[in-house]
C-alpha cells in the first residue's frame, strides 16, 4: 500500500510518551496511521509496545505529547484530555480494540450471537430479527458456523473465541482497530488461519489497524509499514519489506536473525 501525500492520516502522535515513575512504557513517540493502513509494533516484551498500544487507545492516559483523530466528518478531534462520554463513543463507533486473549475481549454470560449485537445495541439497535440476521452474518464472515449462534463462549476453542472478539469489533464498521497481540498463545496452524481472515478483513472493508505483535512472521504477512521498539523508544520504521529484507538498526538486525521470545 502507498500513501499518497494528499491522504490525512486517521491518527497522529507526536512527542507521546507513557512512562511509570519516570522509567518504562514508551517516550517520545511520533506515529500517523493512515485510512486502510496497516501498521505494525514489533519489539521484545517489555519494549513498551502494548503501553503506547493502550496510550494510543485511551485505555491508559499518556503522561505528555499530542494525538489527534479524523473523525468521519473530516473533523480533527484532540484525543488528550477527552471527555470519557467521547471516549466511549469514539470507542463505540470509530475504533475496536482486539485483545490478546479473546477472554478479556467477550461477555462470557451471553451468547455468541450476543456478543455481536451488543456493540450495535449499544449505538441504538433494537430491532431482534435484524440484530440476529447481522450477528450471523458475521459469525459466518469470520468463519465460525452460525449455526453456533445461541452458544456460550465457553463453548468455543480459543481460536474460534478470538474470531468472534474480532466479530464483535468490527460489526459497527469501525474505520481503526488496535490489535494486541492477536495469534498470541495459538497453534501454528489456528495462527495462519486467522492471520488469513485478518488480511482478507482488513483489505475488504478498507480497515485501518494498528497491531502490536513480537512475532516478525505475523507483520510480515499483514503490515504495509513497521515500526520496531526498544526501550520504549522507535529505533527503525518504514516499509514492511524494506526493513526486514535491509534492517539498519543492530537492534532489528537481532530480532529479523532470531526467534523472539513471547
Amino acid at each position: 500500500m502507498t500513501v499518497s501525500a494528499h491522504v490525512a492520516p486517521l491518527l497522529s502522535a507526536r512527542g507521546l510518551s507513557k512512562q511509570y515513575a519516570g522509567r518504562g512504557g514508551c517516550v517520545e513517540i511520533d506515529l500517523d496511521v493512515y485510512p486502510g493502513e496497516v501498521l505494525c509494533i514489533v519489539g521484545e516484551s517489555g519494549s513498551g509496545k502494548s503501553t503506547l498500544l493502550n496510550a494510543l487507545a485511551l485505555r491508559t492516559p499518556s503522561n505528555r505529547g499530542t494525538l489527534t483523530y479524523r473523525t468521519r466528518d473530516a473533523a480533527t478531534l484532540d484525543l488528550i484530555g477527552l471527555a470519557e462520554p467521547q471516549r466511549r463513543m469514539l470507542s463505540r463507533t470509530e475504533w475496536g480494540f482486539v485483545h490478546q486473549n479473546a477472554r478479556d475481549g467477550l461477555r462470557h454470560g451471553v451468547s455468541a450471537g450476543a456478543n455481536i449485537g451488543e456493540p450495535l445495541m449499544a449505538i441504538g439497535a433494537r430491532h431482534y430479527g435484524r440484530l440476529r440476521e447481522t450477528a450471523a452474518d458475521w459469525m459466518a464472515r469470520v468463519e465460525l458456523d452460525a449455526a453456533r449462534i445461541d452458544e456460550l463462549p465457553s463453548a468455543f476453542s480459543g481460536g474460534m473465541q478470538q474470531r468472534l472478539q474480532i466479530a464483535r469489533n468490527l460489526v459497527t464498521g469501525p474505520r481503526l482497530v488496535f490489535m494486541d497481540e492477536p495469534t498470541a498463545g495459538l497453534d501454528v496452524s489456528v495462527q495462519a488461519r486467522l492471520l488469513d481472515l485478518l488480511r482478507t478483513l482488513t483489505s475488504k472493508l478498507h480497515l485501518a489497524a494498528l497491531i502490536v505483535t513480537h512475532d516478525i512472521g505475523v507483520a510480515r504477512l499483514l503490515a504495509h509499514r513497521l515500526m520496531v521498539m526498544k526501550d520504549g523508544r522507535v529505533v527503525e520504521s518504514g516499509l514492511t519489506d524494506q526493513v526486514l529484507d535491509d534492517p539498519q538498526h543492530p537492534y532489528t538486525q537481532t530480532l529479523v536473525a532470531s526467534v523472539l521470545p513471547v
